[in-house]
């Protein structure tokens, strides 16, 4: 090999060098730049007042503006919300997921009449705004079907708080709205399914119901977990249907988003125990990600 090849090549080392330096530096630009908010956040919540005040946001307090006492109030006040809210989030999500499944089960691998208008009407259903339906869906609760007043005598009897049939008709709208987008993601998921395993199993005499058990469900479960993540983060995460549906954020039925909208709230704003309420807000759907995240990558791959 010549001298000018081997320069050449050791300049083109050194070029490719420099550029996966630059390449870091960007990357770790971006990531410090999109996490230092985060960070941000998380060092607030261990502040006292004073130290908020004197110390800038992003550098941790002194240890004269150390507590660990904002968490425990956060704590103690967003723990009954907390629960309210997880009551919430998994029924309403796994019902709306498991509707949406069999929704999209028959609209793609059962052949009726009728089919296309009902597929129309629950893409439809996916583009109505949250805000389109507050007043209606306001007015169904209160003069139309009152569960709490409806069940008052099932609560009575199993001596469960009246207060949980405003979180049942929470659920119930939860359930609704997230049918039509379920059952999107599902067909999609069920397009890709061989439909001559479907006919070999209709000519061995399996009915509907069985093929869905045996065949269809089990070949969900990455769907399922797409679907879950989705549907678990928007109702745990929802202030409006709360707003509308729950009486206050002082009611025994308060969901965790109504909690935390009034959290430090006062003359003087205590930034540090709204920090640290938003970060233990946090994290239910930050462990649903971490223990569904494979088969979520999974489900969107495919």
């Amino acid at each position: 090999m010549s001298t000018a090849t081997l320069d050449d090549a050791t300049s083109y080392l050194n070029d490719l060098g420099y550029r996966r330096i630059l390449l870091y530096v960007v990357l770790g630009g971006l990531v410090a730049f999109y996490l230092l908010p985060i960070e941000a956040g998380f060092v607030t919540a261990f502040k006292t007042q004073n130290a908020f005040a004197t110390v800038a946001p992003y550098l941790p307090p002194p240890p004269a503006g150390f507590t660990m006492a904002k968490w425990a109030r956060a704590f103690d006040i967003l723990s009954k919300g907390l629960a309210n809210s997880l009551l919430l989030a998994i029924p309403a999500t796994v019902l709306s997921g498991v509707l949406g499944s069999m929704a999209a089960y028959g609209l793609t691998t059962v052949d009726w009449r009728g089919q296309l208008a009902v597929y129309v009407l629950f893409l439809v259903g996916i583009f109505i705004p949250y805000q389109a339906v507050l007043v209606p869906l306001s007015q169904f609760w209160s003069l139309v079907l009152p569960l709490t007043k409806v069940l008052a005598p099932v609560w009575a009897v199993t001596g469960i708080p009246a207060h949980y049939g405003n979180l049942l008709q929470l659920i119930l709208s939860h359930v609704a709205y997230g049918i039509p987008i379920c059952t999107l993601l599902f067909r999609a998921h069920y397009k890709d399914i061989s439909e001559e395993m479907i006919e070999a199993a209709r000519l061995d005499g399996a009915s509907v119901s069985r093929i869905y058990r045996r065949i269809i469900l089990p070949l969900s479960i990455p769907m399922f977990a797409v679907v879950f993540i989705y549907q678990f983060t928007q109702i745990y995460n929802d202030l409006l249907f709360a707003l509308i549906i729950l009486p206050s954020s002082t009611a025994p039925s308060a969901v965790v988003t109504l909690l935390l909208a009034k959290l430090g709230s006062g003359i003087v704003t205590d930034f540090s125990i709204r920090m640290a309420g938003a970060f233990l807000a946090a994290i239910p759907t930050l462990l649903v990600y971490v223990f569904f995240g494979e088969q979520f990558a999974e489900g969107v791959r495919a």
